[in-house]
């Protein structure tokens, strides 16, 4: 029988997650604060120098000690993985499979323990870490799923020549670096290296340095389910230090990244500009992800959908909506009653049954919250609700902030144009449908859009006309965001994105394939399919 889905949305109704989670929490709690090594080959390793993480939640908190790689470490695994994929590219694609169908297996299994981590580690409330893990699980299920119905993608041709027999079979290309982000350290990496490995390459995973503890245990769900040592390397610490070797490195064959966009520009430009021939980067570099509502939206829909989709984790998503286009005609309505729901709103500690909205993930990203707030009222922009920073008790060792909603900013600010990743909104009106689609696209992104109209050439037009790679219409759960493996492939256009081909989708596993044209005479014996 087909697994249940479990996401966001569906958890928010259901309470049996809650004890599980609970005694994952209270469990975790115990062994925060240890020394990690990292995974290279078959052995763990610890550098000569450590860094510290620390919980967003309470700088208190001792999340643990991780290594910090150098340069030698990065390039030790490449050899690992290098070493390691001729056996693992020629192992029989279904085992390819079984494996990670195991891996996954052993993700459900970890459920509660791996979110009750997430939150500890970057922040999460616990509908949002459990859904994260089962995101994860999902990704590696779907993509074994799509491998087995694809034949292990092996073709059979048609040659016109008598007594040949031909075939298109669709080959792994080597060592992939696989660079994860803290916004979903398991569910973001699994896709990446699942899809790498099933396909036959083999993995250096180098999770974010704010989140490093969830990408090793990602790394030890893959080998405890038979994945060997070295078809997967961990390598934790400064992101720097790996992407300058990984990008010169001609032993590498593709890099898989999901982050920012100047370190994913960064990061294929270098990587074209040092190889001796054109390589692939599969990459997901954000947004500013837009919402339309029309004169003719529900209200009801429209707020909880963009409440969701604008402030789940803090806006702290790529498909995060961040602008809101509304119709004059409803604009005072809408706009009060949008205020009235995100001020209700519950901020507080992500391991807390009610909260709503945890901390930002560090200073950092606090800094960025309180710059936009104070460039907005320096523009002359409303605070509709929102625009504190929380410093006194129970927020005070944590990065805690409002959900905020700003209007009369002009169009042309930075704050219409620039990737926060915070709880950060701009509102705005227009008059026409094609005006607003003309301000949607105004944008060098283009990764989600939404829109709320019960019009149907209302939507039709939004689909015909926006240029973003993922699109909603009339979607409470999420206006913007919540794509799901199998229903939702999610990947942006323009630079958002640089394959075309969404995660989570039908066409995502050929990013890390390479098509091979086999032609035998007759007699001879093709691959197995």
């Amino acid at each position: 029988m087909p697994q249940k889905k479990v996401t966001y949305v569906s958890l928010l109704a259901d309470e049996s997650i809650h004890e599980s989670y609970e005694k994952a929490l209270a469990a975790v709690k115990k062994k925060l604060g240890q020394h990690h090594p990292m995974f290279i080959g078959d052995s763990g390793l610890f550098t000569k120098e450590e860094f510290e993480v620390r919980s967003p939640i309470d700088s208190g908190i001792l999340i643990g000690y991780f290594q910090k790689a150098n340069g030698e470490d990065a390039r030790r695994a490449v050899a690992h993985a290098k070493s390691a994929f001729l056996s693992w590219s020629l192992t029989d694609w279904k085992e390819r499979v079984r494996i990670i169908r195991t891996a996954a297996d052993t993700l459900s299994r970890q459920m509660f323990t791996l979110a009750a981590l997430i939150t500890y580690e970057v922040g999460k409330n616990r509908y949002e870490a459990v859904a994260e893990v089962s995101e994860a699980i999902d990704f590696l299920r779907y993509y074994a799923d799509l491998y087995e119905a694809h034949g292990g993608f092996i073709t059979p041709m048609v040659s016109e020549i008598p007594g040949e027999s031909c075939v298109s079979v669709l080959r792994p290309h080597g060592v992939w670096a696989v660079i994860s982000p803290f916004n979903f350290p398991i569910a973001l990496a699994a896709g990446m290296a699942g899809a790498a490995l099933i396909a036959g390459n083999t993995v250096v995973l180098k999770p974010t340095s704010l989140a490093p503890l969830s990408g090793l245990k990602l790394y030890q769900a893959f080998i405890s389910s038979g994945i060997p040592p070295g078809v997967v390397n961990a390598v934790t610490g400064p992101g720097e230090a790996f992407g300058d070797v990984v990008t010169a490195h001609p032993d590498v064959d593709g890099i898989a990244f999901t982050g920012s966009r100047d370190v994913g520009i960064w990061l294929a430009r270098r990587f074209a500009a040092k190889q001796p021939y054109a390589k692939p980067v599969v990459s997901e570099l954000g947004s500013k992800n837009p919402c339309i509502v029309t004169d003719n939206a529900d209200i009801e829909k429209a707020v909880e959908g963009i409440v969701r989709a604008a402030f789940g984790y803090g806006g702290q998503k790529c498909s995060a909506t961040s602008r809101v286009y509304v119709q004059e005609g409803i604009a005072g309505r809408f706009t009060e009653a949008l205020a009235k729901r995100v001020s209700g709103l519950v901020v507080g500690d992500p391991r807390a049954k009610d909260a709503f909205i945890g901390p930002v993930i560090n200073q950092q990203a606090l800094d960025r919250f309180t710059a936009a707030v104070r460039e907005a009222r320096e523009m002359g922009g409303t605070i509709l609700t929102g625009g504190e920073e929380l410093t006194k008790k129970p927020f005070m060792n944590g990065f805690y902030a409002t959900p905020t909603l700003v209007t009369g900013i002009p169009r042309d600010h930075r704050l219409f144009k620039d990737e926060l990743f915070v709880p950060f909104v701009v509102v705005d009106t227009f008059s026409t449908l094609q005006e607003a689609l003309s301000f949607a696209n105004d944008t060098e992104y283009g990764l989600t859009a939404g829109i709320f109209s019960e019009e149907q050439d209302e939507t039709d037009y939004f689909f015909e006309h926006i240029r973003f790679g993922v699109c909603y219409a009339n979607r409470s759960g999420g206006a913007t965001t919540g794509a799901w493996p199998g229903a939702q492939p999610f990947g942006g256009w323009k630079a958002s994105g640089a394959t075309g081909k969404g995660a989570g989708g039908p066409w995502y596993l050929l990013s890390y394939l390479r098509e091979q044209a086999q032609t035998r005479v007759t007699g001879e014996k093709g691959p197995k399919a």
